[in-house]
């Protein structure tokens, strides 16, 4: 059977073992650096802003099970933010989260987004390298050692087109 995005909840019991993965990485590489509880991050958005009109979340479903995920939220009119992107170790290396950036990034397109922000931590260097190889613009310097900013910005626009496509056919 193929995977299968689903669009979803955060709430969906399906997203609970992806969840529990990212806030154990969260955990293990930041600890309290942030100065909140170590995990923190994973309770500071209620489930509503990644729900449509101005937000989405989805699986990627293997067998049922989920494999990997992703959201955004609206950040500002026109940009996207994206949260939560996410694989399975075990699943690591295999494209999946290439595949949850870009359906996210059509279904923002869908929603009406004209670009894409998102963060990502110092000490995520695969998710730096993600975004960079996906086109994603750095708004930090990247020549400076990364732990000098902790939070490491990014932003994408999107393409116009299909945004006028879908606006043309929504009315």
């Amino acid at each position: 059977m193929p995977d299968l995005f689903v669009s979803t909840t955060p709430l969906d019991p399906r997203a609970q073992p992806l969840f529990d993965q990212l806030t154990w990485e969260y955990v293990t590489r930041y600890g309290t650096y942030f100065g909140g509880p170590p995990g923190a991050e994973m309770t500071r958005y209620p489930a509503d802003l990644f729900a449509p009109p101005h937000g989405h979340f989805l699986l990627l479903l293997r067998d049922g099970v989920a494999i990997a995920g992703g959201a955004f939220k609206r950040f500002d009119e026109r940009t996207a933010e994206l949260k939560r992107v996410w694989t399975d170790p075990s699943l690591r290396r295999q494209g999946l989260a290439r595949r949850v950036v870009a359906e996210l990034e059509a279904q923002a397109v869908r929603q009406g987004y004209a670009r894409v922000y998102l963060t990502t931590g110092f000490r995520q260097p695969e998710a730096k390298g993600l975004y960079l190889s996906l086109g994603y613009t750095p708004l930090f310097d990247l020549t400076v050692d990364p732990e000098t900013y902790g939070i490491l910005p990014f932003e994408k626009a999107l393409p116009t087109a299909a945004r006028a496509g879908s606006e043309r056919d929504a009315a």
